[in-house]
């Protein structure tokens, strides 16, 4: 049936004569585009608990979905989650706890799978064992062709779990002396050389039925540290992070790519506030000036990066009202904290429902797409 409307969607386009079909080589291969779904849509006729839960993804503890977990599903709260290596201590149980997950009943409207994302980059952020069988380094240096493959058997790797989306490719270009480029997780030291050897990665990744989500917007290359340890002030000019950092996200958009990840650094030279919770990168970068239509999340909202502008509730609100489409936690109560925070506001209208709807729209059109 997606099939169906992938082809669908394509004759559409050719008797419009736009000739630009490049856009959808990723996202039609499993049968989906990234344009937004017109509203009124499905996300009209949730609840504002359950239309606040579409902007939620959580972490847990163990090898079984806990308690409060299945209660959050089975009422719509959360679209998705995140799994660790704890989670993961053997194959088997990853493909049992994925069933267990997505056997969960869920009420009308949501029934779609869940979104379950892992961190699937190669070298040393790996949590589940198999491909990639190298570093984004290595795949950088290998070439297209090397990249493409991998993450094409990432893809039956990840698939073979239930795993549906994979937090990768970094998209960060690797300056030298950053905390990406001495960890290995770049695919190269310049903008080409990134988009020239991840964006192939993210194509076999989505050919294989898996969603890519680049990652960090609008660039970490520069960063000393890793965000979840410290904060990050990248002291670039607009000119040199729209040259150099956000040049390989282009050729992603273009290719289809569905996800892309907001880094938790601070960006001075377009706001004082993380990537995640700024609205000049969230929206005015990521979306209007890059045209980005896919799905949006932030980087884990628990960390040190974001430590001081306040708890889960006030990352949640900060991050949907910057426009990120998708709020990561990695702990489940923190993420529950923040869904609520977030269906307070819609009851009280102090969130314009509309504008919300837009982002779980997308989440929606996602989740849709992919197989559980």
């Amino acid at each position: 049936m997606r099939a169906t409307r992938a082809r669908k969607r394509r004759a559409a386009l050719v008797l419009l004569g736009v000739p630009a079909l490049a856009a959808f080589a990723l996202g039609a291969a499993r049968g989906r585009d990234t344009v937004s779904t017109p509203a009124p849509g499905p996300a009209s006729g949730l609840s504002t608990e359950q239309l606040a839960g579409q902007r939620i993804v959580v972490g847990f503890h163990g090898a079984e979905p806990p308690a409060a977990l299945v209660q959050m599903v089975r009422a719509g709260r959360i679209a998705g989650v995140i799994l660790f290596g704890e989670n993961l201590p053997s194959r088997a149980s990853a493909r049992r706890l994925v069933r267990a997950l997505q056997s969960i009943k869920r009420p009308p409207g949501l029934r779609d799978p869940l979104l379950v994302m892992i961190d699937q980059e190669g070298g040393l952020v790996k949590r589940l064992g198999g491909a990639p069988s190298v570093s984004a380094r290595r795949m950088g240096d290998r070439g297209a062709a090397f990249s493409r493959e991998q993450g094409r058997r990432t893809a039956r790797n990840l698939r073979d779990a239930g795993v549906n989306v994979d937090l990768a490719p970094v998209l960060d270009v690797a300056r030298p002396g950053g905390t990406i480029a001495d960890t290995d997780r770049g695919f190269g030291a310049t903008a080409a050389a990134v988009a020239a050897t991840a964006v192939p990665f993210a194509e076999g990744l989505q050919n294989g039925g898996v969603a890519a989500a680049a990652k960090h917007f609008p660039g970490m290359g520069a960063a000393q540290e890793n965000t979840d340890f410290a904060v990050e002030r990248i002291e670039l000019s607009k000119a040199e992070l729209r040259r150099v950092d956000e040049a390989p996200y282009g050729p992603f958009v273009k290719a289809g790519g569905e996800i892309v990840m907001l880094s938790t650094a601070i960006y001075p030279a377009f706001s004082s506030r993380p990537a995640a919770f700024s609205r000049p990168i969230a929206t005015g970068e990521l979306r209007e000036r890059l045209g980005f239509e896919g799905v949006s999340i932030t980087d884990a909202l628990e960390t040190v990066a974001v430590r001081d502008f306040g708890g889960p509730a006030k990352a949640g609100l900060a991050g949907a009202n910057a426009g990120v489409d998708l709020l990561l936690f990695a702990d489940l109560a923190a993420g529950a904290r923040a869904q609520r925070a977030l269906d307070s506001r819609l009851r009280s209208r102090k969130l314009k429902r509309p504008i919300f709807e837009g982002s779980a729209e997308r989440v929606l059109a996602l989740r849709d797409g992919l197989d559980g």
